[in-house]
């Protein structure tokens, strides 16, 4: 009996036209996030699972949601959950303390977390981020923040709110801690299951519950604990940010999902999507370099999953910009077409030609279906140096030298210039 393979569950296969509009978003992050400086790094899809136990033993994504093995080795590895903490790794690994401070890294990577799948969570899902080492003034931070947004807007929606706040730091956050606990020990007992445990694993967690809002409302406020450093820095985050005419505003029950944040964390949501739906988010882990064994280095970075966020885009980044072209030919010219291709293709204009040696009338059909432009190659015209460029959707051709530079020249006016 035949067993029917599919794919993994909460796992999704990429086809055209959506792996051409991942593709288009995965280049405009690049290209955003090299005009601010940043750093292509890639780590590996597993690391060591002390790498994240020691950063977020009491998350949910370490503690529940980890795809955990021990190798023939007997070494205990964990596929990388998350970005930051990897990249964290490196950056102490690799020396990178010793490089010219700010280090500003940036990577596009699968993560995996065993989570239940739902819409727009996957077990395996692809994220953009950035990593700033080695700066403990806000205007890392909203260096960070300027980035992020950045890509957003140019991936074109305009306008994105970002609401921030401050955890505080070793200083001031202890204070917090225990007023925030002793308000919820007096609801113990009402509390949904997750936060029957948060309260005593995990209490900043608590704020972030979808579930006891109401208890959450007539909490302790974060803002009246901070010390004046931490104040001064959240100030100068919204002053800096607010300056560039970014939309930035305070949520005070605003926490992040991993034990390594201080000061400032962030989410970043647009008006289109309603108050409560974060696109992605981020903050400040002055401690996290030092806990995977490096020297006392501030950082700051984001962590952006592509499948929320194209999904949140619509139609607006499509999946291609311009149509690419079609070289077709007529019988006993497969090889003159052949050089046509290559030689656009080498200018840098994508195209295709057939393989099979069709009739043209079924080149042109098959033509219709993937292109705009198509060039046909034989004949009379091809012996005088000429050959035939025609829009498919306008119907309109007209004959053209059929020197490359030409040709090229000829493809780029019309448009036809592919991803």
């Amino acid at each position: 009996m035949r067993t029917e393979l599919k794919r993994p569950r909460g796992t999704q296969d990429l086809l055209a036209p959506e792996s051409l509009r991942v593709e288009r978003f995965r280049r405009l992050a690049f290209d955003t996030a090299r005009h601010y400086g940043f750093d292509p790094i890639e780590t590996p899809a597993f690391e060591q699972s002390a790498v994240f136990l020691k950063v977020g033993e009491s998350t949910d994504v370490v503690q529940h949601e980890r795809y955990a093995f021990t190798d023939a080795g007997g070494v205990e590895l964990t596929l990388r959950p998350e970005g930051t903490a990897a990249v964290a790794r490196a950056y102490v690994e690799n020396g990178l303390y010793n490089a010219p401070q700010p280090v500003r890294l940036f990577y596009w990577a699968p993560m995996f977390r065993r989570e239940r799948p739902q819409a727009l969570r996957y077990r395996q899902h692809t994220q953009f981020g950035a990593e700033l080492f080695g700066v403990e003034d806000a205007s890392a931070d909203a260096e960070i923040m300027l980035l992020s947004t950045a890509v957003v807007i140019r991936a074109g929606l305009s306008h994105p709110v970002i609401r921030a706040n401050s955890l505080g730091c070793s200083l001031c956050r202890p204070a917090y801690r225990s007023a925030l606990v002793q308000y919820y020990e007096g609801f113990r007992g009402q509390l949904c299951q997750d936060c029957e445990r948060r309260l005593d694993q995990n209490p900043l967690r608590l704020l972030d519950c979808k579930v006891d809002q109401a208890v959450r409302e007539g909490s302790p406020d974060l803002s009246l604990f901070w010390c004046p450093e931490c104040r001064r820095h959240f100030e100068r985050v919204i002053e800096l940010v607010g300056a560039t005419g970014r939309l930035i505003e305070r949520d005070p029950h605003l926490v992040r999902g991993f034990d390594y944040y201080t000061r400032t964390v962030f989410e970043v949501g647009h008006p289109e999507l309603g108050n409560g739906t974060a696109l992605f988010g981020g903050g400040r882990y002055d401690g996290l370099v030092e806990l995977l064994d490096g020297p006392k280095v501030p950082g700051v970075g984001f962590g952006m999953g592509s499948e929320r966020l194209l999904a949140a885009l619509g139609t607006r980044l499509s999946a291609s910009s311009q149509p690419s072209s079609y070289v077709a030919y007529l019988p006993g010219f497969q090889g003159q077409a052949w050089i046509v291709a290559e030689s656009l293709r080498v200018r840098g204009l994508p195209c295709q030609t057939d393989l099979l040696q069709r009739s043209l009338k079924a080149q042109l059909r098959d033509a219709s279906r993937r292109v705009q432009y198509v060039l046909i190659v034989g004949g009379e015209e091809w012996a005088e140096g000429k050959l035939t460029v025609k829009n498919l959707e306008s119907g309109a051709q007209h004959v053209v030298s059929a020197d490359p530079d030409d040709v090229a020249q000829v493809l780029v006016h019309e448009g036809a210039l592919g991803l």
